[in-house]
């Protein structure tokens, strides 16, 4: 690797102190050194120095990071974390000689499946059927791999159902003045559709239309994440373009990760001179759902929630995107809401996109912490904000036995039962 390749400048601003630290859950977990941000970014520069050789050194603890940007707050001097870590998965990625199956595998997923709506709709009606005849008993799905999170995965709904939404959306997009973008997202638009149509429902209910472009495609954070930069470049343009045929001066988004990614589009394009200033008008008009919600009159949600709800933020959403108080204000303002703040809930639950698929070890590891901190609050329903998140906290409270005492439900859930719009 020739070293001038490596964001080598940007590794020189840490000043090694370890405010990263304690903010780091992979350093918390293991307690090792390379591990953490400091470690990790100390080994990009001696790779860069040449003082260290071995580009494989570097493999492992990039590869382990979670990317939760967590260091990124904590770090007095604002080392931009996220663009060394991206940078070195990008260069690692371009200068690999050795890619195996699993990396294989990934890369087709990921620019031949998410990108495409014609081939997620299928997996989407696979898994619907799975579902409703062979899954129904629980002895088949304890011989797949990763049985607990088919165990816990949400009822996908049907191809008709889907379908039908799709149509719905496109009529009610010429309805109403105060216009919005939705971003609908990949998975989000299968695996948790019912989601994606209770946003379109509750901003409505609001007084926005919404519009959904049928142009738009996968975000490209999974593949920005995996050093794919180059890929991540298209599907933004992509996006871009399809959202600046609407018209509308606000995006509005319903998953953390997603939305830190649009948000980050601006930095994708830095020093473009064609796409630079289009990515920049893109991003500063993106916002979360909660931020929506929050500048909206509060006598919309008026049906009593009635429970004891905490919160587990989306890293992305908080790290990233900035979006911190407007969750919590949120659910507070909801009526019959007993909010306890989850204690280290701005710290990773260990989703991370796919790393809790890839390294189940150092997932269970944080996720493990983080379920000490659920049971503490004494929770009836545990709020997110993001898929991964959602899922990986539902495992956690499936794994800690307390499916019974506490649900987790993504926000726009909630907000469509207080508001009555919930199907």
């Amino acid at each position: 690797m020739k070293s001038p390749e490596l964001p080598y400048a940007d590794t020189l601003k840490c000043v090694q102190c370890g405010y990263c630290l304690p903010a780091c859950p992979t350093y918390q977990t293991t307690g090792n050194e390379t591990q953490s941000p400091r470690g990790r970014i100390n080994l990009v520069r001696l790779v860069a120095e040449g003082k260290i050789s071995d580009e494989s050194l570097l493999e492992g603890p990039i590869d382990l990071c979670l990317g939760c940007r967590a260091c990124e707050e904590a770090c007095p001097v604002g080392v931009p974390y996220g663009e060394i870590l991206e940078q070195t998965r990008y260069l690692l990625r371009e200068h690999s000689t050795k890619r195996g199956l699993g990396q294989r595998v990934q890369t087709a997923i990921y620019r031949h499946l998410l990108p495409d709506k014609g081939r997620l709709n299928l997996l989407g009606d696979f898994i619907w059927f799975y579902q409703q005849t062979i899954g129904r008993w629980r002895l088949m799905n304890r011989l797949l791999p990763l049985r607990e999170f088919v165990e816990i995965m949400p009822k996908i709904e049907g191809p008709i159902v889907r379908r039908r939404k799709e149509s719905k959306e496109s009529i009610h997009a010429r309805q109403g003045n105060k216009k919005v973008m939705f971003f609908r997202g990949c998975i989000m638009d299968v695996m948790f559709s019912s989601i994606n149509r209770q946003t379109t429902e509750l901003l409505r209910h609001l007084g926005w239309s919404p519009i959904v472009p049928e142009e738009q495609t996968c975000c490209g954070a999974l593949h920005a994440h995996a050093g794919d930069l180059e890929f991540s470049k298209e599907l933004a343009k992509k996006n871009i373009m399809a959202f600046e045929a609407s018209g509308a001066r606000v995006i509005v988004h319903n998953a953390g990760g997603c939305g830190a990614m649009l948000y980050e589009y601006k930095h994708l394009f830095e020093g473009d001179s064609e796409w630079a200033e289009r990515a920049r008008k893109f991003s500063d008009s993106v916002q979360d759902i909660s931020q929506i919600v929050a500048s909206s009159e509060q006598g919309k949600f008026a049906k009593a929630v009635d429970a004891v709800v905490t919160y587990q933020c989306s890293c992305h959403l908080n790290h990233v995107e900035k979006v911190k108080s407007e969750p919590v204000q949120v659910i507070k303002n909801l009526p019959g809401v007993t909010y306890k703040q989850l204690p280290n809930g701005t710290s990773c639950c260990g989703s991370a996109g796919i790393y809790n698929l890839v390294h189940r070890k150092e997932a269970d590891a944080i996720l493990q912490a983080k379920m000490s901190d659920v049971k503490k609050v004494n929770a009836q329903v545990l709020v997110t904000s993001n898929p991964g998140c959602y899922l990986q906290m539902k495992l956690g409270i499936h794994q800690a036995g307390l499916s019974k005492q506490t649900r987790v439900v993504h926000l726009v859930e909630l907000l469509a039962e207080a508001s009555g719009t919930a199907d």
